[in-house]
């Protein structure tokens, strides 16, 4: 009795540690169309883009930021990652540019499924979802850690 409960221990403890492992090296990526020219960006191109400080990439090209809804944890992580804010610093900065006719704030879509299949249609468009989404339809431009 002793020896098997030893074992389903063993066993729980290993499954346990195994989904830890896992879960840690689940990444936020930044995304863009498969078919975009862009192939790399740094945090501060993606923090200006988000913050509505830039509409353009350095070569150019008109690029539109797509967002998760305001309560999604993966909104959160990313604005904490890219641009050092939580989400109410986030909606007081969109508060102030919006009221002072400064800037409007990314659009939103519901949910990851919907970015992704958002950003894959538009060359222009850009997201961040996780990085076990990714498929041939987009492509990731930053890895955030």
């Amino acid at each position: 009795m002793r020896h098997s409960i030893r074992i389903l221990w063993t066993a729980f403890v290993g499954t346990a540690l195994g989904l830890c492992t896992s879960l840690s090296h689940a990444q936020l990526v930044v995304i863009v169309s498969a078919k975009s020219s862009v192939s790399a960006l740094s945090e501060n191109e993606v923090a200006d883009i988000y913050l509505g400080r830039t509409s353009r990439l350095p070569g150019g090209a008109v690029i539109v930021p797509v967002d998760l809804a305001d309560d999604a944890a993966n909104r959160a992580k990313f604005y904490r990652i890219v641009c050092g804010k939580s989400p109410a610093q986030l909606r007081a900065y969109w508060s102030k540019l919006v009221f002072t006719g400064s800037g409007q704030p990314p659009r939103e879509v519901a949910d990851t499924d919907a970015m992704k299949k958002l950003v894959a249609s538009r060359t222009g468009a850009i997201g961040y979802i996780d990085s076990s989404q990714l498929d041939a339809s987009v492509k990731a431009v930053l890895t955030l850690r």
